[in-house]
């Protein structure tokens, strides 16, 4: 290292010196988690020069949040990750508060284009503020464009807001030229999203607003990612401080807004509105194109309120969720684990047609690293209530409850051995469809994934419970049908 470091050298040596230390056999097995410190939102997400690159917010000091930086890894197949030197510190003016939230775009000419929020720390008679930077290099090194911020709060109309302007999406149109979604509030309509427009991906120009909050999903709007799949336009948000209704939660949580998009006009139409993910710990996802045309969404496997005080068991903090196939399907966007997860299936266990009423364990069907989709057939059953354990020893265990009656879906991670005083439930709807009802249940760990109907609706949760409790259990109010097919993983 040279004798006057910049900050991004200090970190690139910390990591070296640091990660040889942390022990490998504590993190999940197909999760990202950050190298060292502390990790947060999904950040560049893309495909380029024949891998997978993830970058995220990144602490690498302290497994607390603090100045962000931008932490990376590549993958061959989304599940094996290989880290990265760090990408982006705050070094310049234009980001000295923090290199925070945004995306890459891929470039003709070869390189990596990296689209960021650069925060200008508070100073005498002004407050924090934020804007749009860029910068470019080979997907291992980046130079900071010396125009940053190339969008400022001047580019905007009257009444957006310069201290809450941030999380930058970008792609290359069709044309050769860009486009950029980026979060905002507005003094009257509160979240928005603003959509920006440049020949260079330096000289960006204001053209819309796609779609405001007006205070009904929040007050504000952060990462958003905008794109088309299968006939619709499909903007994903994530609100902070929303009021719980109809299927949304209150608190922090993701939004999928379902459409059709005038580019020319500027004017996107909502069709229909839903939850992204219903579970405990979901947030600021983001998506990118496979090389086969899959959409696939990744998101941070936490949430800001429930991570304040969250235990710190290993020497990093926080990870990712399963990369995810999106894809719309009678109006819905459907998620489901990426295929490529198949190639870590190994004692694959089946047990077809089999009747449960008391609480029941199946032989092979236990563990912690385990890929296992439960089916009932409860048509030809008096059966109103069934219960499905996993994680589970003589003390703690975690709850899925279905109240096949209702058409409704209980996650219950209470009895998992957590002391905080936070949610530790959800009530998703989970309706029996063609005669049946199909969980797919996802863990690694300490994390739970659970698909409802192939995808229709997801809840993820990070778990307390001990390593040590594996156990699976089915119970049912009445004798109930069922299927399962459970693969290990390893």
């Amino acid at each position: 290292m040279s004798l006057n470091p910049s900050p991004l050298e200090r970190v690139r040596e910390y990591e070296r010196e640091r990660a040889s230390k942390l022990p490998a056999d504590e993190r999940p097995l197909f999760h990202l988690t950050p190298l060292v410190g502390w990790m947060n939102d999904p950040n560049g997400f893309c495909y380029y020069k024949g891998q997978y690159h993830l970058f995220y917010q990144y602490h690498p000091f302290s497994r607390q949040w603090g100045p962000m930086h931008w932490g990376h890894a590549v993958s061959d197949d989304l599940l094996h990750w290989t880290y990265m030197p760090c990408a982006l510190a705050p070094d310049t003016e234009a980001d000295a508060g923090g290199c925070f939230s945004g995306s890459a775009v891929p470039l003709k000419d070869g390189r990596l284009m990296l689209c960021y929020t650069g925060v200008q720390p508070a100073g005498t008679f002004r407050r924090e503020t934020q804007a749009q930077c860029v910068a470019f290099g080979d997907g291992t090194d980046f130079e900071k464009s010396l125009l940053n911020p190339v969008i400022r709060h001047a580019h905007l109309p009257v009444g957006y807001s310069a201290f809450d302007f941030r999380d930058p999406k970008a792609w290359m149109a069709e044309d050769g030229t860009f486009r950029m979604v980026v979060g905002n509030r507005h003094e009257e309509r509160q979240g928005t999203i603003l959509y920006l427009s440049s020949k260079d991906g330096l000289d960006w120009n204001f053209v819309g607003e796609i779609d405001a909050s007006c205070s009904e999903y929040g007050r504000m709007w952060e990462c958003p990612d905008f794109f088309a799949i299968d006939g619709k336009q499909v903007l994903i948000v994530s609100p902070q401080e929303m009021h719980a209704r109809e299927e949304f939660h209150a608190g922090y949580g993701t939004v999928a807004i379902l459409g059709q998009f005038d580019e020319k006009e500027c004017v996107f139409t909502r069709e229909s509105i839903q939850p992204v993910d219903h579970g405990l710990t979901f947030y600021a996802p983001q998506t990118t194109l496979a090389p086969d045309g899959r959409r696939i969404m990744i998101g941070w496997m936490d949430n800001w309120e429930t991570c304040k005080e969250a235990p710190r068991r290993h020497p990093w903090y926080a990870q990712m969720s399963m990369p995810r196939e999106v894809f719309i399907r009678n109006g819905r966007l459907m998620q489901v684990p990426v295929r490529e997860i198949q190639g870590l299936w190994k004692d694959t266990v089946n047990h077809e047609k089999v009747t449960v009423k008391e609480e029941t364990s199946l032989e092979g069907v236990h563990g912690r690293m385990l890929d296992m989709t439960v089916t009932l057939y409860p048509s030809q059953s008096g059966c109103r209530r069934f219960t499905l354990h996993v994680a589970k020893d003589r003390e703690h265990y975690i709850q899925i409850l279905c109240n096949l009656a209702r058409g409704e879906l209980v996650f219950d991670r209470s009895h998992g051995g957590s002391h905080r005083d936070i949610a530790h439930t959800r009530h998703v709807r989970a309706e029996v469809q063609d005669g049946k009802l199909t969980l797919r249940i996802l863990m690694d760990r300490e994390s739970v994934e659970l698909f409802i109907n192939n995808g229709e609706r997801v809840v993820t949760s990070l778990i307390p419970t001990p390593i040590e409790s594996d156990g699976v259990t089915f119970a049912a109010d009445a004798p109930i049908e069922m299927s399962v097919e459970a693969h290990h993983l390893g």
